[in-house]
Parts: C-alpha cells; structure tokens; sequence
C-alpha cells in the first residue's frame, strides 16, 4: 500500500487504469441496463416496474461503498499519515452522494407502485436518508479545513478522517436495518453465497453492478488525479511566490 503513497507513481498507474474503468463499465453499464429494460422479463406481482432494480440496487450498493472508501481513507490517514489518503476520501465523495441520491429517487420511484406511496419512514430509507445528510456534511467540513489550513499555512486536518469514521457506523444499520426493524421494505435478495432471485433477473443485476462499480472507480481517479493536479498547481504558485518576495495574502 505504502509503494503508491508517492503520487507520481499513483498517476502513471491512475493514467491508463482509469479510462479503463470508465470504458468497460460504460460499456457492461449499458449493455446490463438494455439487458435487464428490454429482454429480462417481467415480473410476477410487481411487473414492469421490477425494471429499476437495476438501477436502484447498484446505486444502493455504491452509495454505501463510497461511504466504505471514505471511512478506509480516513482510517489510513489516521494511522498511516499516508499522502493519499485524504484525496482519496475527497474523490469518493462526491461520486459517493450522487449515487445515495440516485438510490432515494429510484426507490421512491419503485415505491409509489409497490407500496402505494412515495415514501415511508421505515429503518432502510431512513438510514440512506442520514448517509446522503452524512455526505453533503463531511463535504462541507472537508471545504472548511482545507480553507482553513491554506488560510494558516498548515496541512493534514484530521477533522474530516475522524467524522469518515464515526459516520460508518451508519452503513451496517443500513444493510440490516431490514432485519431489525418490521419494515416496508424487502429483505436482502442477495447475500454471501446464495440469491432468492431467479436468474432472468439476477445476471443482468450483477452485470450492473460490476459496470457502475467500474464507472465509480474511474470516476473516484479522475477526482484524484484532478485534486493532485490544482495542489501541485498551488504549490508551484506558491514557490513562485516565495522566490519573488510576494506574500499570498498580499503583503511583500
């Protein structure tokens, strides 16, 4: 892990893997989503509308995901002061709360038909509810420190890793929340080593999932290497400015 804390390695591997990852999952993506609309079949009691599954779950499974990688991030930060780290928590973010988003529409979509309303406030949206909130507050204590340390001259605020921290407690009252509490919605379909869900549905599901986890990868290095691209901007500015005797708050 360590062999990638030096960030010109992490952009000579993040150059070629990631327009990899964006391809192929645009690629598995699209081919798993005309798959699962257009020649998966209906089913029993739920009919057409079944059809966002495949867009629901993968939004689900990547909303928490991206939570995981904050709270991974932050916890080698933390221990390992690894350079990386807090860009890495940084790039999750954002791809992190579009897919929380997404995962709330989508299930307030499937929700209408299913349970004759828009929204229940039931354990599992409730939860994903808190881990969208959780994301738009660490992203804004995240701008806040880095504000602050530019402001001071200072770097490496641990702020931000210790609430990725204390908000993965969330992500396993999420995925059992069903099983906790009495609740609207469906227990898990698939779990370690078995499926309830019969084949029609469940190949084009776990394509999906394999094509938008790929898309969120891709995304989460373009983020990093953009974010190591304006530090390294800034730092050249400010060592120009040191060499000139300008002062960035404008005193010479």
């Amino acid at each position: 892990m360590h062999g990638f804390a030096n960030p010109a390695r992490f952009l000579k591997i993040a150059r070629w893997l990631m327009p990899l990852c964006m391809i192929a999952g645009c690629v598995i993506a699209l081919a798993a989503l005309g798959w699962g609309l257009f020649l998966a079949p209906a089913e029993k009691l739920q009919g057409e509308t079944v059809r966002i599954v495949y867009l629901h779950v993968p939004a689900a499974w990547l909303g928490m995901a991206g939570w995981m990688g904050i709270a991974g991030a932050s916890f080698t930060q933390l221990v390992w002061r690894h350079p990386l780290a807090g860009i890495a928590a940084r790039a999750c973010a954002v791809p992190g709360a579009v897919f929380t988003a997404v995962c709330l529409v989508t299930g307030s979509l499937w929700g209408r038909p299913a349970w004759g309303t828009w929204w229940v406030w039931d354990g599992r949206l409730t939860s994903m509810l808190v881990l969208l909130f959780l994301y738009f507050g660490w992203m804004a204590l995240a701008q806040a420190s880095e504000a602050s340390d530019a402001a001071e001259g200072e770097s490496g605020s641990l702020a931000p890793a210790i609430f990725g921290l204390v908000g993965a407690v969330n992500i396993p009252i999420i995925h059992y929340s069903v099983l906790w509490w009495n609740s609207q919605h469906q227990p898990p379909s698939i779990t370690m080593g078995k499926s309830a869900m019969s084949g029609d549905f469940l190949y084009p599901l776990l394509a999906a999932m394999l094509g938008f986890t790929l898309i969120f990868a891709g995304v989460v290095l373009a983020r990093m290497r953009a974010i190591l691209a304006d530090r390294q901007a800034e730092a050249r500015l400010r060592r120009k400015a040191m060499a000139t005797g300008f002062s960035p708050r404008g005193q010479a």
